[in-house]
């Protein structure tokens, strides 16, 4: 059975920091494409990061330099280490995990930046 679980979201302050994880089970982690996605109320869902390999990743320009991805291949998790938060970083973000024509999306954490 597949299982992504994201935890960390929360309240935070504008210029805050919060780490996301994603625990993952049921699928060889480490051929996976994984990335967070996000969705801000009456807004598309948007992918925020993808990390393809150890080093190669992937950022949405408006989270270049704040947030950064990484994967623990030994624990099948994936994180987002997101600093500098602002207002319009809140939504739900999803792990998601992709390969060839299978992809995986968790259940979402919420993450709410307000003053």
């Amino acid at each position: 059975q597949v299982q992504l679980v994201e935890s960390g979201g929360g309240l935070v302050q504008p210029g805050d920091s919060l780490r996301l994880s994603c625990a993952t089970s049921g699928f060889t982690f480490a051929t996976y494409h994984m990335s967070w996605y996000r969705q801000a109320p009456g807004k598309e869902r948007e992918l925020v990061a993808t990390i393809i390999s150890g080093s190669c990743t992937y950022y949405k320009d408006t989270v270049k330099g704040r947030f950064t991805i990484s994967r623990d291949i030994a624990k099948n998790t994936v994180y987002l280490q997101m600093n500098s938060l602002k207002p319009e970083d809140t939504a739900v973000y999803y792990c998601t995990a992709f390969y060839l024509s299978k992809g995986y999306w968790g259940q979402g954490t919420q993450v709410t930046v307000s003053s």
